[in-house]
């Protein structure tokens, strides 16, 4: 079983979908897990750390509360308590340190009825996005025995792509929960920070750590999401989630983000991301987006003082000496014993900044679509260069903690050479569920939702969109974003003229910009259409407008014959680039 598979060959009994070639593979049904014995998979040899003995795992079975969960077995990354088994984040010195409560997130699969099966390989202490990087041996890809499994959550990602586990929980800092998601073909959800609790987790860089879910459907990642996203008050970096998703968040996400110049990133990857970027273009509209600021965030993760975080969660360790500590992971985090208070301060203000410039872009996206990584390195190619190859994996992952964001890692195909072929989907803060619906629509897992009753959508086009002077009018009537959108072919945008808020006229002039101008539709109880037209004044009105994709939606459109003495700012695209 030696290298990566021909084109279009399927691997430890994942099956690929006919027809579009984004669309995930379906797993095979689940092993029957009654016991932990190695098999003849050189993989599955590494996968473990500690694991219960199969007759206690099938009593748990038996007893497990009734729940969503019932009866199902779960992972658990080794940097996560178990009660019962140690928690060693890879470092042998820890095989003593056993765990007498488990993580909260644990405790809540199992009041949902899941079962742990045992503790997973890992990057030592969590620092690696590898999967090579533990004295307990490598994890690879389930596609390759050449090519890395990913890290630092490599077991974990590894029994849920064998089908030994339908779920496995990992931690995310700088890509752990994705990076392995993508190299062996499953759904990795990164959820807001705060939003999973991490009591009861080794810290890694806990200002930034977030437990993650790996599975083999967005819909499993769904149910994980909505079990184990509950305020933790044991946890300080516990954060609970608002009551509604915040206002820019879009309940139906539609317009996708795409990087607006060249990627690195290897020839074959390239050749997937392509098809990916069409891929995302049959969801709906596709928007290019600069990613610079992202991109620089990213490298802040170890070119900035975050390493002296990583030193004070498990320094301590790395610096007795003895054969226990990774001689990478050793070099890597302990240059942060050195760094300043003031070099701190100074990382802090420069992430700010960082913040500041990207928020926008979620004013005009639902979501940012990047590859997960920008190749997929062999064994080899990491034993020869440890920390060159590891860097350059977490380009397009370091960022999305830092900058508050979630995520969820789908299937995007495979590559020409067979290995499979990953992309994130990332979101603002807290839009984590919207996130999983685009990404069920990736994948095709998702069915049409029936519309509310006694609701009405409507879209807007001005002032009235997220974040500008009259969006409170409508989110005060009861108005929640549905979904981002671009009129159909044929209309026009002019700026009207006129005293107090700059508004903007919408005309289907039929001669309008082929790319139609930015919309936003919300969603808004019926008997509030008549109040909110009471406050349009004219030559503005509602009538039905034309959408991309076909369908007509009740709008704000303004009388032809009266724009004549507007200006045309149809080019900007929408009204939000060119109310300025």
């Amino acid at each position: 079983m030696a290298g990566a598979l021909a084109a279009g060959q399927g691997r430890q009994g994942l099956d690929r979908h006919g027809g579009d070639p984004i669309r995930t593979w379906r797993p095979r049904p689940l092993r029957a897990i009654h016991t932990c014995e190695t098999t003849e998979l050189s993989y599955r040899t590494m996968i473990w750390i500690s694991r219960f003995d199969g007759d206690e795992v099938a009593a748990r079975q038996r007893a497990a509360a009734d729940g969503p969960l019932h009866g199902r077995v779960f992972a658990v990354k080794d940097n996560i308590d178990v009660a019962g088994l140690p928690t060693t984040a890879a470092c042998p010195a820890l095989e003593g340190r056993v765990a007498t409560r488990s993580a909260t997130a644990v405790r809540l699969l199992e009041a949902a009825g899941s079962v742990p099966l045992g503790k997973t390989n890992m990057d030592q202490f969590a620092t690696g996005l590898v999967g090579t990087r533990s004295p307990y041996g490598a994890c690879h890809s389930v596609f390759s025995d050449e090519h890395v499994s990913g890290g630092s959550s490599s077991g974990s990602a590894v029994a849920v792509a064998a089908g030994l586990v339908p779920l496995a929980l990992g931690t995310d800092t700088a890509g752990s929960g994705r990076v392995p998601a993508a190299f062996n073909g499953i759904v990795g959800l990164k959820p807001t920070r705060g939003l999973v609790s991490t009591a009861g987790v080794l810290p890694a860089c806990r200002s930034l750590d977030c437990v993650t879910a790996f599975t083999r459907t967005v819909a499993e990642a769904a149910t994980a999401l909505d079990i184990l996203a509950v305020f933790d008050p044991a946890d300080p970096w516990s954060r609970p989630a608002p009551p509604r998703p915040p206002a820019h968040v879009a309940a139906r996400p539609r317009v996708i983000g795409v990087p607006d110049g060249p990627l690195d990133l290897d020839p074959e990857h390239a050749v997937a991301w392509k098809a990916a970027v069409e891929h995302a273009a049959r969801l709906g509209p596709v928007v290019p987006v600069p990613v610079e600021d992202f991109l620089a965030a990213a490298a802040l993760l170890y070119g900035g003082p975050w390493l002296a975080e990583r030193w004070a969660g498990f320094g301590a360790l790395l610096d007795a000496a003895g054969p226990h500590a990774d001689p990478t992971v050793r070099a890597v985090v302990t240059p942060g014993r050195d760094i300043t208070g003031a070099e701190v301060f100074a990382g802090l203000d420069r992430l700010a900044a960082l913040r500041r410039t990207t928020e926008p872009v979620w004013l005009d996206i639902d979501a940012l679509l990047l590859p997960t990584t920008p190749g997929h390195p062999r064994l080899a190619d990491v034993a020869a260069e440890p920390v060159v190859v590891n860097a350059r994996l977490g380009q397009y992952t370091n960022f999305v903690n830092l900058l508050d964001l979630c995520a969820v890692a789908v299937p995007a195909g495979f590559r020409a050479d067979g290995l499979p072929f990953g992309v994130q989907l990332i979101g603002p803060a807290f839009a984590d569920h919207a996130l999983l619906d685009l990404a069920a629509r990736w994948t095709g897992e998702a069915a049409a939702a029936a519309d509310p009753a006694g609701t009405t959508l409507l879209a807007v086009a001005g002032a009235h969109l997220s974040g500008l002077p009259l969006n409170g009018e409508l989110v005060r009537l009861g108005a929640a974003l549905e979904f981002r959108a671009r009129t159909a072919a044929g209309y026009r945008l002019y700026r009207l003229p006129g005293p107090g808020v700059p508004r903007p006229g919408l005309v289907d002039t039929g001669d309008g910009p082929a790319g139609g101008i930015a919309v936003e539709v919300w969603r808004l109880p019926q008997h509030a259409v008549g109040a909110l037209l009471g406050t349009v004044p004219a030559p503005l009105g509602m009538g039905r407008v034309r959408l991309d994709d076909g369908t007509e939606v009740l709008g704000f459109l303004a009388e032809a014959h009266r724009v004549r003495d507007a200006t045309d700012v149809s080019s900007a695209g929408g009204w939000r680039h060119a109310a300025g």
